[in-house]
């Protein structure tokens, strides 16, 4: 893997779990080492196979989700959902989107403070392996605009809610 991958990496934990490292780039790297050792196997194929990159760095997301939800579960304070926008060919669509939006706002609506996660917008929208078009690319931006929209216009105004695309 290359250097620029793994300070992106990095970084991308250091942001993630801020309230956990207070900033701490040591620490974060601790946390990264820790989800790169359980997708040891995937990273070794990953090297051998520079093109399974997208699909390492679908699971490092996937195992940083399953973390932070797994530390907020045990914060009763702090309210998490997480949502998927490619768990399905239509999930990422606006209708879908409202409707995974409304239930997760609904689940977060008891917590003074919570966390929104988001995985897989773009990959969803703006696939990789297909061209990036201008429809793609206004799709993929009206549906971020809409979700923050939305997220604005449905959190109560004492609720401080933290909303994160990943």
């Amino acid at each position: 893997m290359s250097t620029r991958d793994e300070l992106r990496r990095l970084h991308f934990i250091n942001s993630l779990f801020a309230h956990v490292t207070g900033r701490d780039l040591y620490l974060a790297e601790q946390i990264k080492a820790a989800i790169a050792f359980s997708l040891a196997e995937l990273e070794q194929q990953t090297a051998e196979h520079p093109e399974m990159a997208a699909k390492y760095d679908a699971a490092f997301t996937a195992a940083a989700a399953q973390l932070l939800e797994k530390f907020f579960h045990e914060h009763e304070k702090h309210g998490f959902y997480h949502w998927d926008a490619a768990k399905s060919l239509e999930s990422a669509t606006p209708l879908f989107a409202r409707n995974e939006v409304m239930a997760g706002l609904k689940h977060l609506a008891p917590y003074d403070e919570s966390t929104l996660l988001i995985t897989n917008i773009r990959p969803a929208l703006l696939p990789p392996e297909r061209r990036k078009t201008p429809k793609r690319v206004r799709d993929y931006e009206e549906l971020l605009a809409f979700i923050r929209e939305l997220a604005a216009a449905r959190t109560p105004r004492n609720a401080k809610l933290h909303l994160l695309f990943l």
